[in-house]
């Protein structure tokens, strides 16, 4: 047991006490299990940052004091999570944590450099991601694709915005057979007339104002998630949001929208028709 956990734990267990709720509660509040919530408040699991602001938004504190607290916890609280561990805990309960965050969302902002956001995806594209990991059991499997489409319901809430923003070559990378991605990209078109979704396609033929290094996503200006190919990064730190911020912000700029983007997407999509005619 690390000081630094047994300091958090001590910390969040007193704030749960004086919010009269029990541990149940606050761990169905914050898409965790109860058995989670008590090794954290017992300082045997140092939580990550997700973590602390889900129970901390749980239990109801005022944002000031969310706030303080956070920018005191953030130096003890690990920011990194390896994939590997995510994996042995369960990729379905990582994605039910993802759509906690996701529903405390008011402004959702997502590049894209690798593959087909989540929010967006088919069922079918979705299995063909899981089919890529290693050592997956075909229950894991099924409760995470179950799982990841279930945060799609968040989409047709016009009380919230999405921008997305994919690069052209996520369009045409080949995870599954062409008749799959010919949907996937009908989807795509589809979900770009919601109201309160906006897309934007990355063209190949455009000068980029950077490199794609990394996917990540921007929770209102209060959170950014990072995903590398060893880990998933969590920052709340002002000067790293800001420069999430500025970079979506220029691959913004030289993005296609609206009717040229969907133009865009369906002269891909019936590249894929035309191969799944030749198979």
């Amino acid at each position: 047991m690390s000081a630094a956990a047994e300091d958090i734990g001590k910390a969040l267990r007193a704030l749960r006490h004086a919010s009269g709720l029990t541990g149940e509660a606050v761990a169905r509040r914050a898409s965790m299990s109860p058995g989670k919530l008590s090794k954290i408040e017992h300082g045997k699991v140092l939580p990550s940052v997700v973590d602390v602001d889900l129970i901390l938004t749980a239990v109801g504190i005022s944002h000031e004091a969310k706030e303080r607290f956070l920018e005191q916890a953030r130096a003890a609280v690990t920011e990194e999570t390896a994939w590997r561990l995510i994996h042995r805990t369960g990729l379905w309960k990582h994605q039910q944590a993802i759509q906690a965050i996701e529903e405390r969302t008011s402004e959702f902002r997502l590049f894209q450099g690798q593959l087909i956001p989540g929010l967006l995806q088919t069922s079918e594209y979705a299995s063909a991601v899981f089919d890529l990991l290693p050592d997956l059991s075909e229950e894991a499997r099924t409760r995470a694709i179950a799982a990841r489409l279930a945060r799609q319901q968040v989409l047709y809430d016009c009380g919230r915005s999405f921008h997305f923003l994919i690069c052209e070559h996520v369009l045409q990378w080949r995870i599954c057979d062409p008749a799959i991605m010919a949907v996937q990209l009908d989807r795509l078109v589809s979900l770009s007339r919601l109201p309160n979704v906006v897309l934007g396609l990355l063209p190949l033929h455009a000068r980029m104002p950077d490199f794609p290094m990394t996917c990540f996503s921007l929770h209102d200006n209060r959170l950014a998630i990072v995903e590398t190919f060893h880990s998933e990064i969590t920052t709340r730190d002002p000067k790293d949001l800001r420069i999430y911020l500025e970079t979506f912000d220029r691959f913004a700029a030289v993005a296609v929208h609206g009717e040229e983007m969907r133009v865009a997407v369906e002269e891909i999509r019936d590249g894929f028709l035309r191969q799944r005619e030749i198979v």
